[in-house]
């Protein structure tokens, strides 16, 4: 008997923590973490290494059909793969992340990647973060989080993660961003950022990396009886 693959949805805005706290409970779970925004971030640095605008839909559309996108995971962490190339690396630059929030909005991007994230959770026990996983990408998933925190907590820890990779920026500059930001996703004509009906929301807040982590894994033992 094949043994029941589990999805996790976890939706939240930018900078609320999503891919680090997904990853760790996805490791305590023994499940696959499916970074999504990797994938639009794939995207949009393919975009931008042709020299092409993220925001302009036409360019991005007569690229599309030249990418093949896949994921691969090498000892549990997600890889990146453009035309065979891993670019897990490349699309961590901060255009590259600002891009991709630009080529999300586009909803032939969306419908491009849809298969790429389904079958994923297809195949494995997963942990998927984004913006509308519960909503659109895994609407039947097992259990659905929406995880927030305030802008400005977002903001310090955004600071924090830059700092220790010794990329300048002030609080202002990204207090600002993730406010931009905050407002790009959740009014966005396709699929925009909301908490699924279904959703329980978690606001981190006031808690702990580690109290968070713990929190999520309670939700999903209580929703699975893992």
């Amino acid at each position: 008997m094949d043994q029941k693959c589990y999805s996790v949805a976890i939706d939240g805005p930018a900078g609320a923590g999503k891919s680090t706290m997904a990853r760790r409970a996805a490791q305590a779970l023994n499940f696959v973490y499916v970074d999504t925004g990797a994938i639009y971030r794939t995207v949009a640095y393919a975009a931008l290494s042709r020299g092409l605008s993220p925001e302009d839909g036409d360019a991005v559309t007569a690229l599309l059909p030249e990418l093949r996108v896949e994921l691969s995971w090498q000892e549990g962490v997600q890889h990146m793969i453009l035309n065979g190339c891993d670019v897990t690396a490349e699309i961590r630059k901060p255009e590259v992340s600002d891009g991709a929030s630009k080529v999300a909005a586009l909803p032939v991007v969306r419908d491009f990647l849809m298969e790429t994230q389904r079958d994923a959770a297809r195949t494995h026990s997963v942990i998927m973060d984004g913006r509308d996983i519960g909503t659109v990408v895994l609407p039947d998933a097992d259990v659905k989080i929406f995880l927030s925190a305030s802008p400005e907590v977002r903001a310090k820890r955004r600071l924090l993660e830059l700092q220790a990779q010794n990329r300048a920026a002030t609080f202002d500059e990204v207090l600002r961003d993730i406010k931009e930001r905050d407002y790009r996703d959740s009014h966005r004509k396709t699929a925009p950022l909301r908490q699924a009906d279904d959703a329980v929301l978690l606001d981190t807040s006031e808690l702990s990396l580690q109290e968070s982590v713990d929190a999520i894994l309670n939700l999903i033992r209580k929703k699975t009886g893992l």
